[in-house]
């Protein structure tokens, strides 16, 4: 009997729209809408409610020790900057720190695309053919011999076209090496600033002292 109703072809019921009267107001809201609307409000009363709860039970000699180093803004209470204040000389020595440490990250990457320059440079010279062949026969040497002169009158050398594994590795050396020699030269540039930026803080410590 159940399948039979369930057979039966029904009526959609739609929820209804806003009448054109109130299309001003905008969409009808459906009860799905209201439900969420409700639940958010009451979450905030409840978060209300327990804020006043707080507020009216609070001990008014409770006492931090942060309370110390925070000041009330429009009713938030936001800690107060406390910047550490270095003297000439820390400072001097900070720069001196920086400056070294740069510059040994500078040299690092020198000998890191030093290290890939070497490598691509002997990745990039011709390879020497140096076969040894095993024959027996007078007549396959002959053959043979022609056959390598014939390549070579033609400019082929055996060993030159690399392997398709090979080259995507040899590109991405490229691509390496390029980026290093960018991250060298950016170093490089740092330090010379830094440096700048010390012996101006040499010279007005100078006149400072006078």
């Amino acid at each position: 009997m159940s399948s039979l109703k369930n057979a039966i072809r029904r009526r959609a019921h739609n929820e209804r729209s806003q009448p054109s009267q109130r299309q001003k107001y905008g969409l009808l809201e459906k009860h799905k809408d209201y439900v969420l609307r409700a639940q958010d409000f009451h979450r905030k009363e409840d978060a209300i409610k327990k804020l006043k709860e707080k507020a009216a039970n609070r001990n008014p000699d409770e006492f931090y020790y942060k309370m110390i180093n925070t000041r009330t803004v429009d009713g938030v209470h936001r800690p107060e900057t406390i910047a550490k204040q270095y003297t000439h000389e820390e400072l001097m020595l900070m720069k001196t720190q920086d400056v070294g440490y740069i510059l040994r990250k500078a040299q690092s990457e020198q000998k890191k695309v030093e290290r890939l320059q070497s490598t691509l440079h002997s990745t990039e010279q011709p390879l020497v053919n140096k076969h040894t062949y095993f024959i027996e026969d007078r007549e396959a040497a002959k053959e043979i011999r022609a056959h390598v002169i014939s390549d070579q009158s033609h400019g082929h050398v055996i060993g030159t076209k690399l392997p398709k594994r090979i080259r995507k590795l040899r590109d991405t050396a490229y691509d390496e090496l390029k980026q290093r020699t960018d991250r060298s030269a950016k170093l490089r540039s740092m330090v010379f600033t830094m440096e700048m930026q010390k012996a101006a803080m040499v010279s007005f410590s100078n006149v400072l002292g006078c």
